[in-house]
């Protein structure tokens, strides 16, 4: 039995598999609609002899030869010159001179005039109106990608409109977010995007959450469900991105770095994992006796929202804030209970910390704050100065210069820059020196200006 008769046996028309080896791919994220295709009438004429087709250009041989010839229509391009097929086999070779009639030339590739394929398919009958027709009557209708390009380009627009209710701080995220491929990389199609968008952009509406609420909590109450925002999610991804975007969180990774981005805006894993610690803060009997003490303080995101006061502002009407637990520590050491009250970020600011020092702030305290002299100190107080204000305290470039001529020597600074909008001379003499200065280092100045004498 012939090979290419027995392949047209099936309902008349090419094998199943040889018409899945005509097609293309379909492009991720391909719009389902039917569109525009190539020639629209072709596949359906009466007057195209399927058997004979099948015959003719069904075998499988034959399938890089219809092959090439979809993807030219799918371009617009018309199917005459050459198409070359590199290292074919005995069966391809042979498909092709039982198609054309003579032995193709010899040589290490096979080279293929579609227009000579066109004039066989007319004169023979199978396709009286050509190659076109019968790739169409092979393989199914062929999409213009030029058409469904546009088609697909009008369905992300959609996807995307949402975006456009955000205002304020979130419209540059939401410009960015249209075109960095974010949202195409985590929905893949506009029909699964649409929906991610709409959830994203009502969560971000309603953020930042005040007072903070757990991560479920606020899922449950603004979207799908508790777990709508569980990691690892593309909802959660894009949500998260927002969030670093209206907060300013800084980049990072890790466990405790996610919990505090998400913590930025209110977000909590829980309500006791949070915490801030303090010394010589007063308003409750556990920190008025640890007060009394002198000994460091550890409040909880739960303790700070329950009850609310925690703190009173102190006398002076001062609180001041360190970047490292080494420096309330030597605090504690040094001067107990005569230490003004001071908090202590451990990094960056806490939802427990930023809660603390709004209520403070809110209340008429004047909050100064020091930390690393290096780029993630200075983002670390940028941070903070995006939430509460406060005045800085030996953090200025003056005292940089200083505590730089005062050092043997010092590590160098790494990471990129950034600014210092409460002294921009600061960000510059970073630059000129490119040297880290911890607060450990001028410890004994913090001291200094904590102690009696100073006040």
């Amino acid at each position: 039995m012939n090979p290419a008769t027995n392949s047209s046996a099936h309902d008349g028309r090419v094998p199943p598999a040889h018409a899945a080896a005509g097609r293309e791919t379909p492009v991720a994220g391909a719009v389902a609609d039917t569109a525009p295709t190539v020639p629209p009438e072709a596949g359906d004429r009466a007057d195209i002899d399927i058997e004979r087709l099948g015959r003719l250009l069904g075998a499988p041989g034959l399938a890089w030869l219809v092959d090439r010839a979809r993807q030219r229509m799918t371009r617009g391009r018309p199917l005459t010159g050459s198409v070359t097929l590199s290292d074919p086999d005995a069966s391809q070779r042979l498909a092709v001179e039982r198609l054309l009639g003579r032995a193709p030339r010899a040589g290490g590739s096979l080279s293929v005039r579609l227009d000579t394929v066109d004039a066989v398919l007319r004169r023979s009958g199978a396709s009286p109106d050509g190659l076109a027709a019968a790739v169409v009557a092979l393989t199914g209708p062929v999409p213009l990608r030029a058409e469904t390009r546009d088609r697909e380009e009008r369905a992300w627009a959609e996807a995307y409109a949402p975006l456009d209710t955000l205002g304020g701080g979130l419209a540059p995220w939401a410009e960015r977010v249209r075109g960095d491929g974010l949202v195409r990389r985590l929905a893949r199609t506009p029909e699964v995007a649409g929906p991610l968008v709409e959830a994203a952009v009502r969560a971000l509406r309603a953020l930042p959450a005040s007072p903070p609420v757990s991560r479920a909590t606020f899922a449950a109450q603004n979207l799908s469900g508790a777990h709508a925002l569980d990691e690892g999610k593309p909802l959660a991804t894009l949500v998260l991105s927002g969030i670093r975007f209206l907060t300013g969180f800084p980049d990072g990774s890790g466990a405790r770095w996610l919990r505090e981005a998400w913590a930025s805006a209110g977000l909590l894993k829980d309500d006791v994992s949070s915490t801030v610690l303090t010394l010589n803060l007063r308003g409750t009997p556990p920190l008025d006796w640890m007060a009394e003490a002198g000994e460091p303080a550890v409040l909880t995101l739960r303790s700070l929202t329950r009850h609310s006061p925690v703190a009173v502002v102190p006398a002076t009407g001062t609180v001041h804030i360190c970047e490292n637990p080494a420096v309330l520590s030597a605090a504690a050491d040094t001067l107990g209970p005569a230490c003004p009250p001071l908090v202590c970020l451990q990094g960056q600011p806490s939802a427990a910390a930023l809660t603390l020092l709004r209520d403070l702030s809110a209340r008429g305290a004047g909050l100064l704050y020091h930390g690393d002299f290096d780029w993630g100190g200075v983002r670390i107080a940028a941070a903070l100065a995006g939430n509460v204000p406060w005045r800085p305290w030996r953090y200025e470039a003056v005292h940089y210069r200083a505590a730089v001529a005062a050092l043997a020597e010092a590590p160098a600074l790494t990471g990129p820059p950034a600014a210092t909008p409460w002294d921009p001379a600061l960000a510059v003499a970073l630059a000129e020196h490119g040297v880290r200065v911890e607060e450990e280092a001028v410890l004994d100045d913090l001291l200094a200006d904590l102690g009696p004498g100073s006040r």
